[in-house]
């Protein structure tokens, strides 16, 4: 997929704007507060239908205004054109276009646009909450597996009847509850097989990127169920039923699950300097990136908000390199010029200044 023309309203600082990005390397210039953040973030409201930088849709929408819009002429992996969009109101309602169809499904959208994002935050991926790791590993299910979305939302139905039980305090071995016990751990167990297989083949990719970014490192990446490895989820359940009762909600499940870096037989965070954490963020995505490539025979977006912040000189180009290598169509935003200097040994690109909530072509 890559977006051909995008046309922005009333999001943010951006009252109108309208540009055709480079099907390959983009780079958008400004200083700070000039909205060239805020552009990315548009752009990532096709792919994911939210923000990365508040949970408040309303926040995105201009002063006086009652709704954004973001739409953009796309052309698919066939070569074929698409138009899709997205808008959202202050009320929380939102519409997306396929084509002039108009859905409130946000996955029929989402699905079309596989986006990637790497900000000045993205280390959280891996110092942050293993929720955060979860939702990594659930996009690139999301994309290469059909049938994850509706695997995934029968799960979370029957999570929240167990722990409704729990709270009320309910026999789980009542006959009444045995049906909602089971259905749990099968599809807990099949949640998990179908997590398991997918880390299972971005692993060997992130080795080979980790001995990139990282070659001064032993780098192990592994996945952690949600339960104890040597049993069955309902031999789990059984054994912290007891506890489950005392606290309320579910202990051992999918919903727990977690990925797991080591560097050097270390957890990464404790050993890791913040420049060295943002190279594992960037080995982890390539490695997402190569495989969502591979399963799909389908090209990705990638999002680099403030490159410059993140990353020293070498890397950056590294990243790039890597990205374009797979024919990611990629945006850059940086303050300098300066910051990406080696843009110029690349063919296919363009190159935007944003100030005052403007777009330019240079």
């Amino acid at each position: 997929m890559k977006l051909d023309r995008v046309q922005i309203t009333r999001f943010r600082n951006l009252s109108s704007v309208s540009f055709s990005p480079s099907p390959s390397l983009t780079i958008i210039q400004g200083v700070n507060g000039s909205g060239k953040s805020s552009l990315l973030e548009a752009l990532y409201y096709l792919g994911f239908g939210r923000s990365f930088r508040t949970n408040k849709h309303g926040s995105v929408i201009q002063h006086d205004e009652d709704a954004f819009s973001v739409f953009s002429s796309c052309k698919n992996d066939d070569g074929d054109v698409l138009k899709l969009g997205i808008q959202r109101s202050r009320n929380e309602s939102f519409t997306c276009s396929i084509n002039g169809q108009h859905s409130t499904k946000l996955s029929d959208l989402v699905s079309l646009v596989p986006i990637q994002l790497f900000t000045p935050q993205s280390t959280d991926l891996i110092i942050g909450s293993p929720a955060e790791r979860r939702r990594f590993c659930d996009w690139g299910l999301f994309h290469v597996k059909h049938q994850f979305q509706l695997l995934s939302a029968q799960y979370a139905k029957f999570l929240k009847h167990r722990n409704a039980l729990l709270k009320q305090q309910a026999n789980l071995m009542a006959p009444a509850n045995q049906y909602w016990e089971s259905q749990f751990s099968e599809l807990g167990e099949r949640l998990t097989e179908t997590r398991e297989e997918y880390v299972s083949g971005i692993v060997p990719i992130f080795r080979e990127y980790a001995k990139e970014f990282l070659p001064n490192f032993e780098v192990d990446l592994s996945y952690y169920k949600g339960w104890e490895k040597d049993l069955s989820l309902s031999e789990s359940l059984v054994k912290k039923r007891d506890y489950d009762g005392k606290i309320g909600h579910t202990s051992s499940g999918p919903h727990k699950a977690d990925l797991r870096l080591k560097v050097n037989g270390v957890n990464a965070q404790e050993l890791l300097s913040r420049g060295q954490l943002r190279m594992a963020v960037a080995a982890l995505q390539m490695s997402q990136t190569r495989l969502f490539n591979t399963a799909t025979q389908r090209k990705s977006i990638f999002l680099l908000d403030d490159v410059g912040a993140e990353l020293d000189a070498d890397k950056r180009e590294q990243f790039i390199d890597g990205l374009l290598d797979m024919d990611t169509q990629v945006f850059v935003t940086a303050i300098e010029s300066s910051q990406l200097a080696f843009i110029q040994k690349y063919n296919e690109k363009k190159m935007f200044h944003v100030e005052h909530g403007s777009v330019k072509e240079e």
